[in-house]
């Protein structure tokens, strides 16, 4: 019961267990993979869902990007017009600058696509 005035004192609850060890798993989360049972098949879904994300986000960044080019020099006639170099801007944009692009997705891929299978790896060790 409270009284007027004076504020009620918080009581955490807690299991008697919380700071009790964990039970080991009779065996490890790489062995559900490698029987391919239904939490291994969960495993390799979550997985195959980040791959799948990073792959279509970055396809789609790129072949987007890329895809505006001759959308801008259809709406803007005056890049067309210019010249570098002797060459043509919009030959120069998608000759020269297109690859580079292409190799810096490529590269970023790699590097997400490793850091995803690192957690993963992580992931299912802790298991």
């Amino acid at each position: 019961m409270t009284t007027p005035g004076k504020p009620t004192e918080r009581v955490v609850v807690t299991s008697p267990r919380t700071r009790a060890p964990r039970v080991p798993r009779p065996y490890p989360a790489s062995r559900e993979i490698d029987e391919q049972s239904e939490l291994g098949a969960v495993y390799m879904r979550s997985l195959i869902r980040t791959q799948r994300r990073l792959g279509l986000l970055l396809c789609a960044v790129v072949c987007g990007s890329v895809a505006a080019l001759p959308l801008v020099f259809t709406l803007v006639p005056a890049v067309t017009a210019q010249r570098l170099l002797g060459l043509p801007l919009p030959w120069l944009l998608l000759g020269v600058l297109v690859f580079p692009v292409f190799v810096l997705a490529g590269w970023f891929y790699v590097r997400q696509a490793e850091r995803g299978e690192r957690e993963f790896a992580e992931l299912v060790e802790r298991s």
